[in-house]
C-alpha cells in the first residue's frame, strides 16, 4: 500500500474503532525520513482520518535499532531551489497536519528517536518508550535547528530548561531521563512496549468516541490559549458534545 510504511488494522469491536498501526518502515536506513515516507505519512493520515473505523493511531519503528533516526540527510540539498523545497512544505505540511489530526495517536518508541524521529513522537498524543530508547534533537550539532516542530512542542512537553538543555547540545537522553523531564508517559521492557502501546489504545478506545474527540480538541487548542479563553473552549465543546448526544437520543 506503501513504498516506506506497513499500515495494518487490527479489529477491536470497541466503540472507538480500530487501532491502526502504521511502521516506519526502512529498517536499513535506521527508518530515516525520507521524501517519499513524508508523501505516504501524509497519504496514512488521510486513510486513517477518512476510516470510520480507525480509531486510533499507533505509530512504531521496523527494525531493533530504532524508531527513526531523523531526516534522511542524503537528500539534504537534492531540491531543485530552496523556494521549491519550502513550497512543498507548505503544501504538505505534515507535520502541521499530526499536530491537527483528529483522533489519538500514540508513538511506541525502541532504540534510536532523533531529529524529525523525536519529533515525530512529540506531535503524537502519548508516547511510550522501552528501555533501551534514546531521544535527542542533534541539529545544532549540524548548523541548524529543529524544523519538525521540536523548539515549540518540547518546551511545551518538557518545560523551557529541559527542552533548552537537549537542543542546545544536541546530546541524546535515555529512556530513564526522558520519564524524569515527562518527554514519555512510560518506559517497559522492550519485548513488552507494542503490549502497552495496544493497552493504551484499547483504554481509549473503551470510552465514547465523541467524547475523546472533544476532550483532544479541548487540550490540544486550550493549549494556545490563556486560561480564561481556554476555560470558555472547554465549556463551548462540553456544550457541543451535549446537545449531539441529546439529538441522537431524540432521534433514536
Amino acid at each position: 500500500m506503501f513504498e516506506t510504511l506497513l499500515y495494518e488494522k487490527q479489529p477491536t469491536g470497541l466503540p472507538g474503532g480500530d487501532i491502526v498501526w502504521v511502521t516506519l518502515n526502512r529498517p536499513d536506513k535506521l527508518n530515516a525520513l525520507n521524501l517519499q515516507m513524508r508523501d505516504d505519512l501524509w497519504a496514512a493520515l488521510d486513510v486513517a482520518s477518512l476510516d470510520p473505523d480507525a480509531g486510533a493511531v499507533i505509530f512504531k519503528g521496523a527494525g531493533d535499532r530504532a524508531f527513526s533516526a531523523g531526516a534522511d540527510i542524503s537528500e539534504f540539498g537534492t531540491a531543485p531551489s530552496i523556494i521549491d523545497a519550502r513550497r512543498a512544505r507548505q503544501e504538505r505540511d505534515l507535520w502541521g497536519r499530526m499536530a491537527a489530526f483528529e483522533k489519538p495517536m500514540i508513538a511506541a518508541v525502541h532504540g534510536w528517536a532523533l531529529g524529525a524521529g523525536c519529533e515525530m513522537g512529540l506531535l503524537c498524543d502519548v508516547r511510550i518508550a522501552s528501555e533501551d530508547a534514546r531521544f535527542g534533537l542533534p541539529e545544532v550539532n549540524l548548523g541548524y535547528i529543529p524544523s519538525a516542530g521540536g523548539t515549540q512542542t518540547l518546551p511545551r512537553l518538557i518545560g523551557r530548561g529541559n527542552a533548552l538543555y537537549m537542543v542546545l547540545t544536541g546530546d541524546p537522553i535515555d529512556a530513564a531521563t526522558a520519564l524524569d523531564f515527562g518527554l514519555v508517559e512510560w518506559v517497559v521492557p522492550r519485548d513488552q512496549l507494542y503490549a502497552k502501546a495496544e493497552e493504551v489504545a484499547l483504554a481509549i478506545l473503551s470510552r465514547p468516541p465523541a467524547a475523546v474527540r472533544k476532550t483532544k480538541e479541548a487540550v490540544l487548542r486550550g493549549l494556545d490559549l490563556p486560561l480564561a479563553e481556554g476555560l470558555k473552549l472547554e465549556a463551548l465543546l462540553a456544550q457541543e458534545l451535549t446537545a449531539t448526544e441529546q439529538r441522537k437520543k431524540k432521534q433514536a
